[in-house]
């Protein structure tokens, strides 16, 4: 008997550890499932041991706490948690139950999506949003009406003087959540380890305008005072003016609600947000009245969850993969792990700086999550590895041997080879593009037969393939006509000007502008490739980011043998006259951030035009902007300026800097 009794006391102290830094500090260490489990052993010891069942139990608490810091609210009618089914056969007994309890033949049910989000109450007086608030504890919520108010799904005035009280989930949709983290990577601020916990961030921050940053969305499912049946309230709600998923049944048999189930786990990955299961409930509120509720559960609904999209395991080791742009990306070999139906071998790290905010070593064990990515992502390391190792970026590519170079304004190494094997197909459509070698038939599906086909390994090869027609006619839908024309467009690749040549080059950093600057100053392949950087900063428009990445790949001996190879082809290695008219150079070696919704042009035509005059355009605000372009809804980035005091101009002032 002790030894079940110490057992409920640590399963109680470990589930409060867990919750709050689920529900308070949103700084989850475990998954969902696993949580889940904690709470099943616990319900399974107390339902033994009802004597030692007590007031303070996690078992007998709704949800997580309140938070210090908002005022507080006394909801009329508690938001109660919904009991769960992990199973087809656990929710055939909640149907069974329920029957005994009715014993009324047929029964309609709705089934809809659980959102994966944060509950939240609002309450309308004379069709006037007067209130929001949090979940709290069930009984007791925040008062976050300010927050509310900054999203733009919530109406701040319904279609109708109504008094009344409605319940839904605010959340955030996965594009929008992926923003989120990159936009905190670049302040250097913490990821948040899911949507869930990102929706309750964000509706907890004491600043308004930080809320408004966040494209928090939500969906009404609930209306007090409840009508006759909960279809009929989804239907009103939508007719008030609330955003309601669309994707929600009435389902005339318990054999229907199995069908939606299972037919949305297959499906959960069409959709923009995330969601964990099915919320059932019966559709007759008289029906749900006469059912009545437990202490912390209408017995009317029930949660079926969906298999977990977290887990927990250990990383055996951290490779490097070669993208087709020569980017070294880091992944995580993991102990594999059932998630989401199937086995996790892999997950991504994106890059060295994302391994060291993780302060991931080899043997650390880490939480994974799956949402619409197919390779999971680790989310953090839960548990250090008292021998772990840790990981060393690779000096040399993994793929050809070639040296690798890490520009200091980026996060990833690049392979500086342009005959990789693992980028070869993006170098020869680069090569192709109608402002480089201008090789019009050359497009995806061609380069992929002729690369898969072994015709080819470098750009130069393209050049010796008329000396054996015949290999193409082999390839499918290449008649002699379509070999005809390739070969004459590769043919007529030789007479474009040298400009055009170094732009097909592929040097990082060196778009159209840049190669005729390039070919401009110094007229040959010769006179490029014999520059040293400190001469290459010393031209007009090249700043020592872009003289770095050229001398860096001109010295690369697999890239100047290729050179030596296009220029036994015939191809164009020296221009005549002088370089080019550029306008004036009036951003010249400023960085410019543009944020905002721009009118008068794209946000690709600023940025040639800002390039064009000698600036370049930065991607995050810091001491050293020289200005930001801020259009309209300019988010965080104007914030930042204001904080820093870097200027800020709007388009007519830009437009007015370009004369």
């Amino acid at each position: 008997m002790n030894g079940a009794r110490e057992r409920i006391e640590r399963l109680r102290t470990e589930i409060r550890q867990h919750e709050r830094r689920y529900y308070v500090d949103n700084d989850p260490t475990i998954a969902d499932e696993e949580f889940d489990l904690l709470m099943q052993q616990l319900r399974a010891l107390e339902s033994e041991h009802p004597e030692w069942l007590t007031p303070d139990s996690p078992t007998q608490r709704v949800g997580g706490q309140a938070t210090d810091g908002f005022p507080s609210h006394v909801f009329s009618e508690p938001m109660l948690s919904l009991d769960n089914a992990y199973s087809v056969e656990e929710l055939g007994e909640w149907n069974d139950r329920l029957r005994a309890r009715l014993d009324d033949g047929d029964i309609d049910y709705v089934a809809e999506l659980k959102i994966d989000g944060a509950s939240i109450h609002l309450i309308y007086d004379a069709g006037i949003l007067s209130h929001g608030i949090t979940r709290g504890d069930g009984r007791v919520g925040d008062v976050v009406t300010s927050n509310v108010r900054t999203i733009r799904s919530v109406p701040l005035r319904l279609t109708a003087d109504d008094t009344v009280e409605v319940r839904g989930e605010m959340f955030l949709g996965i594009d929008a959540f992926r923003r989120l983290n990159e936009e905190r990577d670049a302040r250097e601020l913490p990821r948040f380890a899911n949507p869930r916990n990102a929706a309750a961030g964000s509706l907890h921050q004491v600043d308004p305008a930080m809320v408004r940053e966040r494209p928090l969305d939500f969906f009404a499912y609930t209306l007090l005072p409840r009508g006759e049946r909960q279809s009929r309230d989804l239907e009103r709600l939508h007719g008030l003016g609330f955003k309601v998923n669309p994707n929600w049944s009435v389902c005339g048999s318990f054999d229907d609600v199995v069908e939606f189930c299972r037919d949305w786990e297959t499906r959960r990955d069409t959709l923009d947000y995330e969601i964990d299961g099915v919320v059932v409930k019966v559709d007759s509120v008289d029906l749900q009245e006469r059912l009545g509720r437990t202490s912390k559960a209408p017995r009317w609904a029930i949660a079926f969850k969906f298999k977990a999209r977290q887990a927990t395991t250990s990383v055996l080791d951290i490779q490097v993969q070669v993208g087709r742009t020569g980017a070294l990306t880091p992944k995580a070999a993991l102990e594999p792990v059932p998630l989401g139906g199937v086995t996790i071998r892999n997950a991504t790290l994106h890059n060295e700086d994302e391994i060291d905010r993780l302060g991931l070593r080899i043997g650390d064990r880490v939480l994974i999550e799956r949402g619409g990515d197919v390779i999971p992502k680790i989310v953090k390391v839960v548990e250090s590895a008292p021998d772990g190792r840790p990981f060393q970026a690779p000096t040399a590519c993994p793929v050809c041997g070639s040296a690798v170079f890490r520009a200091e304004d980026e996060v990833v190494r690049r392979c500086l080879s342009q005959t990789c094997p693992a980028r070869i197909k993006e170098a020869f459509l680069h090569w192709a593009q109608r402002k480089a070698m201008n090789i019009g038939g050359l497009g995806e599906r061609r380069v992929e037969q002729l690369v898969e086909g072994g015709l080819v390994s470098d750009v130069s090869d393209l050049y010796t393939l008329s000396g054996n027609p015949e290999r193409l006619t082999a390839l499918e839908r290449m008649g002699d006509k379509s070999v005809e024309n390739l070969l004459a467009e590769i043919d007529a690749s030789r007479a474009v000007p040298f400009e055009q040549l170094v732009h097909g080059l592929g040097i990082r950093h060196v778009g159209e502008r840049t190669a005729q600057v390039l070919a401009g100053h110094f007229h040959s392949m010769k006179r490029l490739m014999a520059a040293e950087t400190a001469e290459l900063e010393q031209v007009d428009e090249i700043g020592p980011v872009v003289a770095e990445t050229v001398s860096r790949f001109l010295r690369e001996p697999r890239n100047r043998a290729l050179i030596d190879r296009l220029d036994a082809a015939g191809l164009p290695m020296a221009s005549e006259g002088p370089a080019p008219d550029r306008p004036n150079q009036v951003f010249a070696g400023q960085r410019i951030v543009v944020t905002g919704t721009l009118g008068a042009w794209t946000r690709g035509e600023v940025k040639a035009m800002i390039e064009a005059r000698g600036g370049r355009v930065a991607s995050s605000v810091s001491g050293r902007t020289a200005f930001v372009l801020a259009g309209a809804d300019p988010g965080s980035k104007l914030a930042k300026a204001e904080k820093l005091g870097v200027r800020i101009v709007d388009e007519a002032a830009f437009g007015d800097m370009l004369v």
